[in-house]
């Protein structure tokens, strides 16, 4: 029954469409994303705390599991934006006392431990950029009104019996991020993106699965249960026990401690 009645929703709607533009579908599609996130609430939350499991897998198989802590804080957007701005800091902490600490802040990243403080390799800060700026929250909390950022329908089609509408957003680097969004809740539940492995420069597909949404206050929409695939297999999953919003994070979270010891940087 869900299915038909998809079904004659697309079919109901698609003449009163058909003389839209791709790009003013597409853009209509990111609109409606906006509001069913929160709206302006959204739009201007400050930082994120999202406390759950996470897992890693190799092969399709658990290769690790932890209590997880990732703290969020959004940055204040500069006008005009730069090429390489990134308005985001991210404090990824984990174990139960959550001691083992990977931090992204500010250009740089560090793995922290007792020992000290390991600068990451560039290749994975370089990849942590590249995912934050290609993911579908980031783009709708800090990249909307970027020039040269267009926004174009690729249609309708069922992911996993929903109906889902599929839109491309391309930036001025000619980046593209695929983004299917749902048709009746116009929530986005996955992003599909391309990139490089900087190794063997082979080319990998990096799918990105958004689930179970529940308000974390003031009508913020959030996913509880977000994966990540490669290639086809699921290298990552985090199950949110909660999430709580606007929590004002304080810069010092982010920030090395200055008595902390500067580790060899990591290959």
């Amino acid at each position: 029954m869900r299915i038909i009645c998809a079904v004659l929703l697309l079919v109901g709607m698609a003449g009163a469409r058909a003389a839209e533009t791709s790009q003013q579908r597409g853009k209509r599609a990111i609109d409606q994303a906006v509001a069913a996130l929160g709206g302006d609430r959204f739009l201007h939350m400050r930082d994120r705390v999202e406390e759950g499991r996470a897992y890693s897998f190799y092969n399709e198989k658990i290769s690790g599991l932890a209590v997880a802590r990732i703290s969020t804080q959004y940055l204040k957007r500069p006008d005009p934006i730069p090429p390489d701005f990134l308005g985001e800091r991210e404090r990824e902490a984990f174990g139960k006392k959550y001691d083992d600490v990977i931090l992204f802040a500010n250009g740089t990243g560090y793995e922290l431990t007792f020992r000290g403080a390991r600068p990451l390799s560039d290749i994975r800060i370089a990849q942590f950029k590249d995912s934050v700026r290609r993911n579908i929250f980031y783009i709708l909390r800090e990249r909307l009104g970027e020039p040269g950022l267009i926004f174009e329908s690729r249609g309708s089609d069922f992911l996993d019996n929903r109906p889902v509408e599929i839109v491309d957003i391309t930036d001025a680097q000619d980046k593209t991020v695929t983004v299917y969004f749902d048709r009746l809740t116009k929530l986005p539940v996955r992003q599909k993106f391309f990139r490089r492995d900087p190794i063997d420069k082979s080319r990998l597909e990096e799918v990105t699965v958004f689930a179970k949404y529940r308000d974390v206050g003031g009508g913020v929409m959030w996913p509880w249960s977000i994966w990540r695939e490669r290639n086809g297999e699921k290298i990552f999953e985090l199950f949110s026990e909660s999430v709580e919003i606007d929590k004002d994070l304080q810069d010092d979270l982010f920030t090395l401690p200055a008595d902390m010891k500067i580790l060899k940087k990591q290959e």
